[in-house]
């Protein structure tokens, strides 16, 4: 068994610290991680999409095994082993300006990733119980955001004096936290999940079976699964390019005295975190009945034309606020079609397989990212970026008409069902 804390904290508190050091050390290193592999290591479009690919593979492939250590040796033991890993991927990727290092810290923070999803859930709900972790849980993403955001400001900041300098501080502070977990989480009511709740490779497949027989059964399911492939298939290239349209195609006006990129990149990432969250908050307040239908494919249809219009708009337009404003148009349509796409499905499933079905469907984007990237990668460097970019946001023109034929398969299945009867 691993080692005990040496000075027992409070979970919640532990809980709050370390995942408001997620979201800042992250924040700090994400905000210009995309300029800093643009501008200082060189990487070409085909690159930039390949450190995504390599990433998306390294958490799908990582995700069981150390699943089991988790469930068989410690949560506490997986979640110090996880902020370890990512930081030293952090560090390498700062220390180290070249692509198969990049590569290299992809791997390592992407495996750190996988130790840390789930178990430290899994660790607080154990510590404080199910009934009081629910509050625990709203609590930490409040948290989490208020520390993205001083993540976001001090990138911005620390972009000035270097690019690297973000990643080196950011991995330093990981590893410190790792240290500190070390001395001070607790783990008094973990118990070893038994053999038959395990997972495992062997049911990761049998998950993927029942799953397709229930999208099968329900069209709602089905859609969405689809929908979901065909948006991982155009958002990976969008992801890692849309800010080498932004570096190669526009000049920075001076902000606060500078034009610095660092500075700029920490403004994009801090104005598309605001209104996402000001745009969700507002809907919720406004609209709650369209937000809560039984059947939102309407709502749905027309968040995914603002989403297409974003990458499109962003893609053509020769402007840099007319581009800057697509680009968080369609940001903050996707912030908000999330949960309720996310409720809409959670109603088409009985209890049983409602996990299975969720994970199916996250699992159908990271296919669609692995296969779509490279090969508008490749295009990009075969024609130009803008030309990757209009394909991609071409790849999701369907997902509007998707949505609006489920709601006609819905009405054509309850007239068949009303016929029968």
């Amino acid at each position: 068994m691993f080692l005990p804390a040496y000075r027992a904290a409070d979970p919640v508190r532990t809980y709050y610290t370390f995942n408001g050091a997620w979201a800042y050390f992250s924040a700090l290193t994400f905000t210009l991680s995309l300029v800093y592999q643009i501008k200082e290591v060189g990487l070409s479009p085909l690159q930039l999409v390949l450190v995504g690919t390599t990433l998306e593979v390294a958490c799908f492939l990582f995700e069981i095994p150390t699943g089991i250590v988790a469930d068989l040796y410690s949560r506490r033991l997986s979640v110090i082993i996880g902020f370890t890993l990512i930081g030293a991927g952090f560090l390498l990727q700062g220390m180290v300006p070249t692509f198969l290092a990049i590569l290299a810290a992809q791997v390592l923070w992407g495996l750190g990733f996988t130790f840390t999803s789930g178990a430290d859930q899994a660790w607080i709900t154990d510590e404080v119980g199910e009934v009081k972790v629910a509050p625990v849980f709203v609590r930490s993403q409040q948290v989490e955001l208020a520390c993205r955001i001083v993540g976001i400001v001090s990138a911005g900041a620390l972009g000035l004096v270097s690019l690297r300098l973000p990643m080196l501080l950011s991995g330093a502070g990981m590893m410190l936290t790792a240290l500190a977990l070390f001395i001070f989480m607790r783990e008094q009511n973990f118990h070893r999940t038994p053999n038959a709740e395990r997972e495992t490779f062997r049911q990761m497949g049998d998950t993927f079976k029942h799953g397709l027989a229930v999208a099968r059964r329900r069209p709602v399911v089905r859609m969405l699964v689809l929908i979901s492939l065909i948006s991982g298939l155009a958002s990976e290239a969008f992801d890692r390019l849309w800010s080498v349209r932004v570096l190669s195609d526009f000049s920075f006006p001076d902000l606060l005295g500078t034009s610095d990129p660092a500075v700029w990149f920490a403004v994009f990432s801090l104005v598309g975190t605001l209104l996402a969250l000001g745009a969700s908050l507002v809907v919720n307040k406004v609209s709650p009945e369209r937000v809560n239908s039984l059947h939102p494919n309407g709502l749905l249809a027309l968040l995914s034309l603002f989403q297409l219009g974003g990458v499109l708009g962003f893609t053509l337009a020769g402007h840099f606020w007319l581009a800057l404003a697509a680009m968080w148009i369609g940001g903050m349509a996707g912030t908000i079609a999330y949960p309720i796409e996310s409720a809409w499905l959670n109603r088409n499933l009985d209890s049983k397989s409602r996990a299975t079905v969720i994970s199916m469907v996250s699992q159908a984007n990271a296919i669609g990212q692995v296969a779509g990237g490279p090969p508008l990668g490749a295009l990009a460097g075969a024609t130009t970026v803008r030309t990757a970019l209009t394909l991609s946001g071409l790849i999701l023109a369907p997902i509007p008409l998707l949505y609006l034929r489920l709601r006609s398969a819905d009405r054509l299945l309850a007239g068949a069902v009303g016929y029968a009867k």
